[in-house]
């Protein structure tokens, strides 16, 4: 049945805005069709979703097998109510999911990101990631959090499809069996660089890169050749370059191992 957001929830809603009411609430915001249609396809708890009667109309069969309270809002609450006044059709409050260990298994890829602090970087790294079947992301305890509104409005529900690890980095990397990759201006030529079957990829912080305490760990530096003039790239565009060579080469391998 669907009914009228009380003032109470709207309180509750607005407050998920801030970190300090997530952690505290254990639960997070989630805003536009997209995301809320890939969220309610998800494994996350929901626990309701507030939408346009438009919205309902068009998307009542993927509500009928959620167990969720429903709130009718016009468009105008619905953009007051989250971060983004795009916003004009839906949006949803779920509960967070624990922190829990993620292992990589030997044959596939894992990201380590080494304090990325923009959110943008990491919603965006989050849906690179989903593109090239990588599933697993390490985050060092001072990478962003990964419920901030912004991270999930990059990752354009991606979020939903790949797990994220929050871990003191020297600890993890000091225990894996994996080879690991890290990302430098000066480096191996990601073009040229062996293919492999799997590993984890260090991803540095947006201004200083990978962190000196952590460098004793990587094993392969490697680089993304400069043709032109720009300084550099962004963490998220860095990301997506070398992913998409690490799968073009394990690719090829495949291919020529099979032939």
């Amino acid at each position: 049945m669907i009914r009228k957001l009380a003032r109470s929830q709207i309180k509750f809603i607005k407050s998920l805005r801030f970190k300090k009411y997530r952690l505290q609430e254990k639960a997070f915001v989630i805003e536009g069709t997209k995301n809320v249609k890939l969220l309610l396809q998800s494994d996350y708890e929901v626990k309701l979703v507030a939408g346009t009667a438009e919205f309902f109309a068009l998307h009542h069969a993927l509500l009928a097998h959620r167990n969720v309270e429903i709130f009718q809002v016009g468009k105008a609450l619905l953009a007051d109510l989250g971060a983004f006044q795009c916003n004009q059709a839906a949006l949803a409050v779920a509960g967070t999911k624990p922190n829990n260990a993620i292992t990589v298994d030997n044959h596939e890829y894992g990201l380590v990101l080494d304090d990325i602090q923009d959110p943008g970087n990491l919603g965006s790294i989050l849906r690179i990631a989903d593109w090239y079947g990588i599933s697993h992301v390490i985050c060092s305890i001072n990478t962003v959090e990964r419920y901030n509104p912004k991270v999930l409005h990059a990752s354009m529900g991606s979020f939903t499809h790949v797990n994220v690890y929050y871990v003191d980095l020297l600890s993890y990397l000091s225990k894996t069996i994996l080879p690991i990759i890290g990302t430098f201006m000066v480096g191996e030529n990601i073009h040229h660089t062996a293919p492999c079957s799997g590993g984890l990829v260090v991803i540095g912080n947006e201004t200083r890169g990978i962190s000196e305490e952590i460098m004793p760990y990587i094993q392969q530096k490697v680089k993304i050749p400069k043709y032109g003039h720009a300084e550099s790239l962004n963490a998220a565009m860095a990301t997506a370059v070398v992913c998409d060579n690490l799968r073009r080469r394990s690719h090829l391998a495949v291919r020529r191992n099979r032939d």
